[in-house]
């Protein structure tokens, strides 16, 4: 889940994904994440800014107009893994005013996600 070159894998919405920087996965990573956000199409990079290995990962991306954050968690369950994915989306500046409407078609894009994760886990 930390090598988020494998989004378009289980993300309907990703279209591509690539990590950018060199070496082993892990705090400071990066990924070019193209993805297709309602209407529109952005290509964002992300950074991995918390990593501990099968725990654990939390990545950032810069738009614009808002803040992207997602929290990966692993938790052991007898011979299984429960994994928690949140995405949260903070808007700046007069993007806040979107907020509402932008919600909304986040949510929908997380409800498509959440379905492919679940067929590829």
């Amino acid at each position: 889940m930390a090598d988020f070159a494998h989004a378009a894998a289980w993300d309907p919405s990703v279209l591509e994904a690539r990590q950018t920087s060199d070496g082993p996965i892990g705090v400071g990573s990066t990924f070019e994440v193209v993805t297709k956000f309602g209407p529109r199409v952005l290509s964002l990079t992300y950074r991995i800014s918390r990593h501990e290995p099968d725990v654990v990962v939390v990545l950032e991306a810069h738009g614009g107009s808002f803040v992207s954050t997602d929290t990966i968690t692993v938790e052991p369950v007898g011979e299984r893994s429960l994994v928690t994915y949140d995405a949260r989306l903070d808007f700046r500046g007069a993007a806040r005013l979107a907020d509402p409407l932008m919600q909304v078609v986040f949510n929908r894009v997380g409800r498509k996600a959440e379905a492919r994760l679940r067929e590829v886990l």
